[in-house]
């Protein structure tokens, strides 16, 4: 059944600039935008149920790019830390918990519970290398009825005994959840099927925790099964020197995940490319692939300051991150603010080079981002109907224009104001938690 939404409605078709219509009507129909249009008559949905939502407004959800759901008990932890100690130290004994099911059951809905409140509708996410667990994690975004792209974690070197998995193994995990977690479901596209809300994806933790036979193993499940990739990049500067004396074959860190067929020979996110330039720089924009970037990270672990400006003028496809526990939190709204004040630093030392603007973070965290699962995070006709209502009543909306009743909302609202969400044109129920 069609149905219009009537609202303040605002959204980026292009980087530099929002559409916004105010009073505007929005047509929905199976989950996916029909049409935008200032009057209601415009639509031609004469036989529409049309459900108002008065002086709210209506935007595209969120996607958070790089996200490691069972360091959710870790969040804000140990922030002192540079990376390597803190994994060592934090983060892989919280993982080695997700060997008990029902530990990782409680400490998932309490994640899934978390992205809901912020309208966090989609998400490249990082399990662990359990199968059992990972499965968990998949049926409760199945459940909820949002959307995920769901990564049993491939490690076997440099790592607690407890978190290593043996080559074949880790075949035999993935192959399990390929099986039961199809990449396809019915739909109104072509040919009838569109891409399931939860997906398997490839997920080398990165390079110095993976042996070249798993490396390899996971480069072909990508091509055999044709499924997306996610890892790590660039993140940190001893990280990079470790990579070089682990593939000294390869040209770049980016270079070694391409030898082993997981940089761009499917769809691929890489998180972080703090440190990314020069070759592999090149690599990546051949290859396509995307950036997570995930500033709050990047400064509590020491990390550096990402050049998102440059990235994105070299013509590379980013997407935003919350990367907990590395990041501190979880509301992407945040990261567009951080975004900014990253590329700001940048503008201080460099002022050939723009600080970002608020459309450009925008289209960063929806439609650009939101590529990476298909036609994501835009309004424009036949993208899916990923949408958060905000009640900014409480910010005086009466004292300023929609544009900045946006702006201050992203910088000074949170999950109070959201009162509707909407994934694939369904809403989403809050989510239990146990």
């Amino acid at each position: 059944m069609k149905k219009v939404y009537k609202a303040h409605i605002l959204f980026t078709k292009e980087k530099d600039r929002f559409e916004v219509y105010e009073n505007g009507y929005i047509a929905v129909e199976d989950g996916y935008v029909l049409g935008v249009a200032s009057h209601l008559k415009d639509l031609n949905c004469p036989d529409a149920e049309v459900i108002d939502f008065g002086d709210k407004l209506l935007i595209p959800a969120m996607n958070d790019m790089h996200v490691h759901a069972p360091q959710v008990h870790n969040q804000a932890v140990a922030m002192d830390l540079e990376l390597l100690p803190w994994l060592q130290n934090y983060t892989f004994p919280e993982e080695a918990k997700y060997a008990d099911v029902k530990y990782a059951e409680r400490m998932y809905r309490r994640f899934l519970h978390t992205q809901w409140l912020f309208g966090t509708m989609r998400s490249v996410v990082f399990g662990t290398i359990h199968t059992e667990s990972t499965r968990c994690l998949m049926q409760l975004y199945q459940e909820a009825g949002m959307g995920a792209m769901v990564g049993k974690v491939a490690m076997n070197r440099n790592c607690p005994d407890n978190l290593s998995e043996d080559v074949d193994a880790y075949i035999e995990g993935m192959e399990q959840l390929i099986k039961d977690f199809s990449p396809l479901a019915s739909g109104r596209e072509a040919g009838g099927e569109v891409p399931s809300l939860v997906r398997p994806i490839i997920t080398p933790r990165f390079v110095p925790s993976c042996t070249p036979e798993l490396l390899r193993a996971c480069g072909q499940l990508a091509q055999q099964y044709q499924l997306p990739v996610q890892s790590h990049l660039s993140e940190n500067t001893s990280e990079i020197a470790w990579v070089q004396e682990l593939e000294p074959e390869s040209e770049s860190y980016g270079d070694a995940y391409n030898r082993y067929g997981l940089f761009g020979q499917t769809p691929t996110i890489m998180a972080h490319c703090v440190w990314t330039h020069g070759k592999e720089l090149e690599l990546m924009k051949r290859n396509g692939v995307m950036v997570a970037h995930c500033p709050t990270s990047n400064f509590n672990l020491s990390s550096g300051l990402a050049p998102i400006r440059s990235l994105l003028d070299e013509g590379l496809r980013i997407g935003l991150g919350s990367d907990i526990s590395g990041g501190h939190d979880l509301n992407m709204f945040r990261m567009l603010v951080y975004a900014i004040q990253v590329s700001k630093m940048h503008y201080q030392q460099d002022h050939s080079k723009a600080f970002l603007t608020l459309p450009e973070v925008f289209w960063i965290a929806t439609k650009s981002a939101g590529s990476f699962f298909g036609k994501v995070g835009s309004f424009e006709p036949g993208y899916e109907f990923d949408a958060l209502v905000i009640d900014d009543a409480v910010l005086y909306p009466s004292e300023y224009s929609l544009l900045h009743r946006l702006e201050r909302f992203i910088y000074v609202g949170d999950d109070r104001q959201i009162i509707h969400r909407f994934c694939r044109g369904q809403e989403v129920a809050e989510p239990k938690v146990l």
